[in-house]
């Protein structure tokens, strides 16, 4: 299998910095390629007075699966629009597909397999303590002018490559303003992420709801992949 394909579909991590050689500033995985521009990002941050923090990096296919599972089988909550907890007992399977997609990635179609994908919050905005949750209320609120900043960068090309794909809501994936991705990398994983790839992965995989995926795979694929700025 093509290398760059393996990474897209979160089964090989070799494009990660390694642990040791990985700065301070930088405490998840992350691809070997976006450190460069992931730190002048920080420091452009940091002179405005924003301590831009990574949350969430590298996720593989495995833990991926894990997210995946958990929540159609009922042991994580599935979440709406308003934070509020799904009933997925009233959902028909491919509902309750959906309402995993808004908020989690299919496995092996997660940006975050690509480690080009990061999640970010502004850490000097946040209580002592205080556990973040990634939502809209967070966004609008304590993080309100950190996305300002963010926004204004974008705007201007001053994110050294960075942007993000879920900007708005397009039908599948929720709007996560936290969610940045380097553009010049993601691009050449998104190229190579098709849809005959992931039906290939998940024939081999029993992964819960396989069939109802499989079933309506093009639809997926079309609304929750391919649907990104």
């Amino acid at each position: 299998m093509n290398p760059w394909l393996q990474q897209a579909l979160g089964l090989d991590d070799s494009q990660l910095v390694a642990d040791g050689d990985r700065p301070a500033s930088i405490a998840c995985a992350v691809h070997a390629g976006i450190v460069g521009p992931l730190l002048a990002l920080q420091a452009e941050a940091a002179n405005a007075g924003f301590d831009l923090r990574v949350v969430s990096g590298w996720r593989g296919f495995v833990r991926q699966s894990q997210i995946w599972d958990a929540k159609l089988k009922g042991d994580r909550a599935v979440l709406d629009d308003a934070g509020c907890a799904v009933d997925m007992a009233s959902c028909s399977p491919l509902q309750q597909v959906c309402a995993v997609l808004r908020w989690s990635a299919l496995p092996g179609a997660s940006r975050h397999h690509w480690g080009t994908d990061i999640d970010v919050v502004d850490a000097a905005a946040m209580p002592a303590g205080y556990a973040v949750q990634l939502t809209e209320a967070e966004s609008r609120g304590m993080f309100a002018a950190f996305h300002a900043w963010l926004d204004e960068r974008m705007a201007n090309d001053q994110a050294f490559g960075f942007y993000r794909p879920y900007d708005r809501d397009r039908g599948g994936v929720g709007p996560e303003p936290w969610h940045l991705s380097y553009r010049p990398l993601a691009q050449q994983y998104a190229s190579v992420l098709t849809e005959s790839a992931l039906r290939e992965l998940w024939q081999g995989h029993a992964l819960q709801g396989r069939d109802v995926v499989l079933a309506n795979l093009p639809m997926i694929y079309q609304r929750f992949v391919c649907a990104v700025a």
